[in-house]
């Protein structure tokens, strides 16, 4: 076997789970007194939603959030018994086995309000809930102009023991510190108008990672704590995972799969987007964007191969894209780091992002089933 690739993957993202737990334990003092959510929506961000909560966990979270109940299920199907909230629902959902399997639900208005307080009388226990107050980001939560009357209405179901309160949420808009703190004004104001109610849950969260690390104020009792659990840097303007103190926690690489040389003015992929400049040498990753790898990153990426980077050459297909290798020693086999730890040499998931005018959370987020996630354990 040619040793340069010996137990090289075909195509893979690597998930190191000790930086998972590096990145929770960092951020969970650097926000405490606050306790930590860590956000495991989207199957945690692409790295795989139960292996990910177990590190997360062990890390210092203390819940689990996720945005869907069927999310939360596969948590508890996977022995996960740690608290979990999920606060997107389907306007047809059942809450019963949600209820009944310990799940805390989000609550948007008060038609949801009802029905989960119905659900949690056939399910024969109460439902734990936080109510979500829309502060401005306008998208889901209950309106201000509903807020009285949501809490005075939560109040009453609380007293007849179908409900128990256990947060009051909101999320911020990230716009500038100025706007969330206009955010956090508005929350407190809910807060107070719920407490008046006789409305007094357990915890008040608002913060993500962003306005945990930026808007210290914003931290409350609960900081829900998502890319930042991936080692990413929840801003755009430069910040790296190193400057917060942060882990990338995937690499995903993959072998070139095919080498060739060619002559000059050679086209490369569908429209030719790209010719050789010189006589040059290409080789084929075995990745595209069925698998995730951006389109609009056509002519822009980079890979690492043999420790150099070489350039996307072309536009990205659906299950391979070329790169320009010009002189080097490239052979099939070889591997081919699309992105990882920076401190290691290679593209982040970062770069990625800016080559395809984006953000380092899709990236990671859009590897698709096709890549085999492997969960790596600290030697």
């Amino acid at each position: 076997m040619n040793p340069r690739h010996v137990r090289s993957p075909f195509r893979e993202a690597v998930i190191d789970l000790d930086a998972i737990r590096a990145n929770v334990a960092h951020l969970a003092a650097t926000v405490a007194p606050a306790s930590v959510m860590a956000v495991v929506k989207a199957d945690a961000y692409g790295h795989g939603a139960a292996p990910v909560a177990r590190a997360a966990l062990e890390g210092g979270a203390d819940w689990l959030g996720v945005a869907d109940i069927d999310e939360a299920l596969a948590l508890r199907d996977a022995g996960i018994e740690a608290p979990v909230l999920a606060w997107l629902h389907d306007p047809d959902a059942r809450y019963d086995g949600a209820i009944a399997q310990r799940v805390d639900l989000g609550v948007s208005s008060i038609a949801q309000l009802e029905a989960m307080a119905d659900a949690a009388a056939r399910a024969g226990r109460p439902a734990n809930l936080h109510l979500k107050l829309d502060t401005g980001l306008s998208r889901n939560g209950i309106l201000r102009t509903e807020w009285d009357a949501a809490v005075a209405r939560a109040a009453a179901l609380e007293a007849e023991g179908r409900i128990r309160v256990r947060g009051l949420f909101s999320h911020l808009a990230n716009t500038s510190p100025v706007d969330d703190r206009d955010q956090l004004a508005a929350f407190l104001d809910g807060v107070a108008a719920a407490e008046r109610a006789g409305v007094v849950p357990d915890v008040r969260h608002l913060a993500a990672s962003a306005g945990a690390l930026r808007v210290p104020e914003t931290r409350l009792d609960l900081v829900r704590i998502g890319i930042g659990v991936y080692g990413l840097p929840p801003f755009g303007d430069g910040t790296t995972a190193a400057d917060l103190g942060l882990r990338p926690a995937m690499t995903l690489r993959g072998r070139v799969a095919a080498v060739r040389h060619v002559e000059s003015g050679t086209g490369v992929s569908y429209g030719y987007t790209w010719r050789a400049p010189r006589p040059t040498t290409l080789a084929l990753v075995p990745l595209g964007y069925a698998d995730g790898i951006p389109r609009h990153a056509s002519g822009r990426g980079e890979v690492v191969i043999g420790g150099r980077r070489h350039r996307v050459a072309g536009r990205v297909a659906m299950d391979q894209f070329v790169v320009d290798v010009g002189d080097a020693d490239v052979a099939v086999g070889d591997e081919v780091v699309l992105f990882g730890d920076p401190a290691d040499g290679v593209p982040s998931a970062d770069d990625w992002a800016d080559a395809a005018g984006t953000i380092g959370y899709e990236i990671v987020t859009r590897i698709g089933p096709r890549v085999p996630r492997t969960h790596l354990e600290a030697p």
